[in-house]
């Protein structure tokens, strides 16, 4: 603890010199912060990446939320609101949601990854390297959750449970990101528990599936 003179005001002695309140350095912003910032945004681009980057820059623009350069931009808030809308559209239609997670099987691990490396890298003693691939695993784990749950949910032949599942993962994507910005630790506590949910769901679906399939498969077999 630094000692304490004239007042209170925390003195730091380097090399001779005594400084009042420094300028804290980038490595010394406290990783309780920047771990659970760098797991929400990287649960929310496995579900929704251009949304994510959309309401970073958004916030960063004009809620003066400390966000990674560039995000700010008109071109990128333009680029990015035009994607959102194009997933927003692709995602609540019955296969055609299917169709745009299987090109989104690579982009959203990398837009998680690349997230995630923003935001931690320069706040914690961890090489950008691991924090881009957790950010990255996070991202694939939730994507592939979502792809598993909307191919069962295609299979029901009404097509209102697609429309209001896609609208629950957007709400969620949006206010995970609004919570993340007052409560860091709260925001990924959130998303962790909905990720776990989705694998779970996921997995159970795959089950029923396969005993569907196997069940179908039977009378098929005692007939030949």
């Amino acid at each position: 603890m630094a000692p304490l003179e004239g007042g209170g005001v925390p003195i730091i002695r380097s090399h001779g010199v005594i400084m009042s309140n420094p300028v804290p350095s980038p490595h010394n912003v406290p990783m309780e912060s920047a771990i659970p910032l760098a797991f929400t945004a990287s649960w929310a681009a496995g579900i929704n990446p251009y949304l994510l980057v959309l309401m970073m820059g958004l916030l960063g623009r004009f809620a003066g939320w400390d966000v990674p350069p560039g995000l700010e931009r008109v071109d990128v808030l333009v680029i990015f609101a035009v994607l959102a809308v194009v997933d927003t559209i692709a995602d609540k239609i019955m296969l055609i949601d299917s169709a745009w997670d299987a090109i989104n099987t690579v982009i959203r691990p990398i837009a998680g990854a690349v997230v995630a490396a923003l935001i931690a890298a320069p706040f914690v003693d961890i090489p950008t390297v691991a924090i881009a691939a957790a950010g990255g695993a996070v991202a694939l784990v939730t994507h592939l959750a979502k792809a598993t749950t909307r191919l069962a949910v295609n299979t029901s032949p009404e097509p209102a449970s697609n429309v209001v599942v896609s609208v629950v993962e957007d709400i969620a994507v949006a206010g995970v990101i609004v919570i993340a910005v007052v409560n860091p630790w709260v925001a990924a506590a959130i998303a962790l528990v909905l990720l776990v949910g989705a694998v779970i769901v996921a997995v159970l679906l795959v089950r029923a599936g396969r005993s569907v399939f196997r069940w179908r498969r039977a009378p098929a077999k005692m007939t030949s």
